[in-house]
């Protein structure tokens, strides 16, 4: 977004009409009248883009271009002159100018050329999010011979078409991503960002910066300004993935923000506005986890306008060998392997799984027999599968006495957690506590937690 632009020009008529033009616009405007005071602001300061004289005292405007691209490369540069040549324009955009303007100008030109700045910063913005993200993931196929998932993705077309926030549940790994995916992509924002957040991993004290961003300054660290995934999804959508592990304090500004579409960045006091579309996603009761006040019941029924549940896949057997079909494909093709099929015997392995970690656990047993093995045909042998779910066994012995109420909740977390292999998710589940929870109090104990 183009927020704050800083004004260099000797000539004070020529700073007050672009002050004009810039704040018609609905720009702040910062003016100085020579090189060196436009370097002084930029060294304390943060502008998204610098409008400089070529010609001034002290400083000349390519000298304000060096020190920008050294500074702060992100930072877009005009420069003007009245006494330009080719050569002169030339060797501006040659050292980084985005723009050459040649005065006078017309205000036509001069909101043309902003405007081409505010779509250049937009690109640059989406661009840095997703090399930061590095990631890019490969959604599984959307297949279903089931009348439950039949049914839900005949909905997504008229989901996807509505701008109404969407709310998914469904157990860990049931494709509740993988859906929210599929609705983007089918709705008239599928060419704006689909920006993910994860918000059962990031630290608590993180939160409020990674979902509005912050200022230059705002806290320790805060080097420079940083946009937050409202921000980054602007015009496209915003999926908040286990939402429930919001913090409780935050849901409240969250709300705020969801219903009027505007909010501050940390440590700033301008609000900014955005056109983004919200879908939730959660693997918990939503009900209980209303009634025992971990989410907002006035946050929830905003963001459940249209509700998703999405069957475990053992309620839906019939749906297990047509994804594993189209993830056998899909991995022979990953990894440049000659298509392989599935014998007789190990359909009937797969078919006589519970997958308790539903279709992600499908997948990565598929991956893994791929990877690992030759044969054009795929024998049960080849399936690695944990046939013997593992539970909490009932204690065998009698409580000690003079044991504290704090230490057998400890042994009854740390037991749970060995007992399911060290999966935060499984783990939570089963002690009916929030991932958050669950790390806060592996954390006392002298214990982390690897991600799931």
């Amino acid at each position: 977004m183009l927020e704050r632009v800083l004004v260099a020009d000797d000539e004070p008529l020529m700073r007050k009409l672009i002050a004009q033009m810039l704040q018609r616009l609905g720009i702040e405007v910062v003016l100085v009248c020579n090189g060196q005071e436009a370097i002084d602001r930029l060294t304390q300061e943060s502008f998204d883009c610098v409008i400089s004289d070529l010609i001034m005292p002290q400083k000349t405007g390519l000298d304000v271009l060096h020190f920008v691209k050294e500074r702060s490369p992100q930072t877009v540069v005009i420069l003007a002159t009245a006494h330009g040549s080719i050569e002169t324009a030339v060797e501006a955009m040659r050292l980084g100018a985005f723009h050459f303007l040649l005065k006078p100008f017309s205000p036509e030109a001069f909101e043309a050329t902003i405007a081409k700045v505010r779509e250049f910063l937009r690109l640059q913005k989406e661009n840095r999010f997703l090399k930061d993200e590095q990631i890019q993931i490969k959604y599984p196929p959307l297949t279903a011979v089931s009348r439950a998932m039949k049914k839900v993705l005949a909905d997504l077309d008229k989901i996807a078409k509505s701008q109404a926030s969407v709310f998914i549940t469904g157990e860990s790994g049931t494709g509740k991503e993988v859906i929210a995916a599929a609705i983007h992509q089918r709705s008239s924002r599928a060419n704006h960002p689909f920006v993910r957040v994860n918000c059962a991993a990031i630290a608590e004290s993180l939160v409020e910066s990674e979902f509005f961003g912050h200022e230059k300054g705002a806290f320790t660290g805060a080097h420079i300004r940083k946009a937050g995934r409202f921000e980054l999804a602007d015009q496209g959508t915003l999926l908040l993935d286990e939402v429930t592990e919001i913090p409780l304090a935050l849901q409240a500004k969250l709300l705020r923000a969801i219903q009027e579409q505007e909010f501050e960045r940390v440590g700033g006091t301008k609000s900014i506005r955005v056109n983004v579309r919200f879908v939730a996603t959660s693997n918990r009761n939503m009900l209980e986890a209303i009634e025992s006040r971990v989410f907002r019941e006035d946050l929830y029924y905003r963001l459940n306008v249209i509700p998703i549940h999405l069957p475990p896949l053992r309620s839906r057997p019939e749906d297990i060998i047509p994804l594993a079909e189209c993830f056998l494909r899909r991995f022979c093709a990953d990894n440049h392997k000659a298509e392989k099929r599935f014998t007789k015997q190990a359909i009937d392995k797969l078919l006589a799984y519970s997958w308790p970690g539903n279709v992600r656990e499908l997948a990565n047993i598929i991956e893994r027999t791929v990877v690992l093995d030759f044969d054009p045909l795929i024998d049960e042998q080849h399936l690695y599968l944990d046939n013997e779910k593992r539970a909490i066994e009932k204690p065998t012995g009698a409580i000690p006495i003079g044991i504290t109420l704090h230490e057998m909740e400890k042994r009854l977390v740390l037991d749970t957690f060995e007992r399911q292999g060290q999966n935060r998710t499984k783990t939570a589940s089963i002690l009916g506590i929030s991932i958050r929870t669950l790390r806060n109090k592996l954390h006392e104990y002298g214990l982390s937690a690897s991600e799931d």
